[in-house]
């Protein structure tokens, strides 16, 4: 069975940085975007990485394992895939969902392009439970589970942020990626203390860390990973670190590249934190607790000692506790143990059929609420309106930023007004394929819509429609129904 070593210092691997990163100094291992890798096709830049012996962690954005539904097979395979591709240690992924609708309420599947919380009720965690033990078994390597950031809060919700991520790791045996940035985020969008989600979580638990940037506007602070990293976000990471060494810290960047440069003090910055916490841990006498795996025949929690159902490669990385971690008073008490057939690690686990009712509340509650956020349905009872605002204008935001990535000629093609043209697309128009079935959409609405007014635009947008909205290329496909469509928009204009 696989076993977790110390990751080092790491920094978030980007194309747009692939050489900055690979001429770095001091970098121990690198963390990439699971989806946007080609098993066939794995970046020079990553495979020079690793023959020189630097590890790559592959991190899904995509699995939805807070969703209603049980994840995806074929993503869960993805992951699996490139986990091996890359010989990676570990694979993380997001305590979020992604998508609601469809089955399980009856209604069109909505994909919302980003991460959103779950709430903290015992429904959701059932549910995110078993979601991360089908994960566990289908996964070749451990998993970790990462913290989001939150822009809105769940009405009755029953747990706080550590309550409900201790709980996780006790009746799962998943690791966490725990994210200071995060807990900044939260802490000035919905008021919660990252000391005391620090007291609460089981540090011990963690496999590694996310440290970002972000800005402030109107009071709400946005995860924008496009800014340097804040001296809040140290201090956070200054405090983790005076209760246990965690066995990696990670530099994420996504947007607004800076020079190398910038990115190395950053990354010394980083150091300089963990560094300084430890010499002060030490000075004061203060107890760190060390992450360390126990063997996986083991089949008890790492946290009570009680039998869990963690099932595939959950306990490998499961933590010895520290003393001052176990349940307090004020921790909210655990729910019963079911019987879980999934015990066998050899064997992936069996649904549990009395988690129907809660998979659909969980599922009705989250259709609602991502309706709202990009269909423009009333708000569900409960959510701040003005937060649930704010939250729709960066979803729609980071859809149009995603698509301008994915399909770099639609602004280069339509210039300033690329970005006003898509939002007022999307208002209304949920994305439900993926943001390359995004970007064909929208073109497909200009082209509709007799836009772009300039002729020559416009021709070069309908012959890029063209060979990119089917199957195979234009010139290895029948055209006829792009062909009608063209001609109706052409017609119209």
């Amino acid at each position: 069975m696989t076993q977790l070593g110390r990751l080092g210092t790491g920094i978030g691997w980007r194309p747009e940085i692939a050489e900055a990163v690979e001429h770095m100094p001091g970098i121990d291992w690198v963390e990439a975007v699971s989806e946007n890798l080609c098993p066939g096709h794995l970046p020079e830049s990553l495979r020079r990485l690793r023959e020189r012996g630097v590890t790559v962690v592959p991190h899904g954005v995509s699995l939805g394992l807070g969703g209603a539904d049980r994840p995806d097979e074929s993503r869960l395979a993805a992951l699996a895939e490139r986990a091996e591709l890359l010989g990676a240690p570990l694979v993380t992924e997001h305590i979020a969902f992604v998508r609601a609708g469809g089955a399980l309420t009856a209604s069109p599947s909505l994909e919302a392009g980003h991460l959103l919380p779950v709430p903290r009720t015992r429904d959701a965690l059932d549910v995110l439970c078993e979601n991360v033990r089908i994960a566990q078994a289908a996964l070749p390597v451990p998993l970790a589970v990462e913290n989001i950031a939150a822009l809105l809060c769940w009405p009755g919700e029953e747990m706080t942020e550590g309550q409900f991520l201790y709980d996780l790791v006790d009746r799962t045996g998943v690791r966490l990626l725990i994210d200071v940035a995060n807990l900044h985020t939260n802490h000035v969008n919905r008021g919660e203390d990252p000391a005391r989600a620090l007291d609460e979580l089981p540090v011990e638990a963690i496999a590694y860390v996310h440290v970002a940037g972000g800005f402030e506007r109107d009071g709400v602070w946005h995860d924008s990973h496009a800014h340097p990293v804040p001296r809040p976000v140290l201090d956070i990471l200054a405090d983790l670190a005076s209760r246990v060494t965690p066995p990696g810290v990670l530099l994420e960047r996504d947007e607004n590249f800076p020079e190398p440069g910038e990115l190395e003090r950053e990354l010394a910055a980083i150091r300089g934190t963990l560094e300084k916490a430890g010499a002060t841990a030490g000075v004061n006498g203060t107890a760190k607790s060390e992450p360390s795996p126990v063997p996986a025949a083991s089949g008890t929690s790492a946290l009570t000692g009680a039998p869990t159902a963690a099932a595939g490669h959950g306990p490998d990385l499961t933590p010895t506790p520290a003393a001052d971690h176990a349940p307090g008073p004020d921790r909210a008490p655990a729910p019963p143990a079911r019987p879980d057939p999934g015990l066998d690690p050899a064997s992936p686990p069996v649904p549990d059929p009395g988690l129907a009712p809660a998979r659909q509340r969980l599922a009705l509650a989250q259709a609602a609420l991502l309706s709202a956020l990009v269909a423009g349905t009333p708000v569900p009872e409960g959510f701040d309106r003005a937060r649930t605002g704010v939250q729709a204008r960066a979803l729609a935001a980071k859809r149009a930023d995603v698509v301008a990535k994915v399909a770099a000629e639609l602004p280069e093609l339509l210039g300033d007004g690329y970005r006003t043209a898509f939002l007022g697309y999307a208002q209304g128009r949920p994305m439900t394929g993926g943001y390359r079935r995004d970007a064909l959409d929208f073109a497909e609405h200009l082209l509709l819509a007799g836009q772009p007014r300039d002729a020559r635009t416009r021709h070069l947008l309908r012959d890029w429609w063209l060979e990119r909205s089917g199957p195979a290329p234009r010139s290895q496909r029948p055209a006829a129904r792009l062909a009608r469509a063209t001609r109706r928009a052409l017609l119209r204009h």
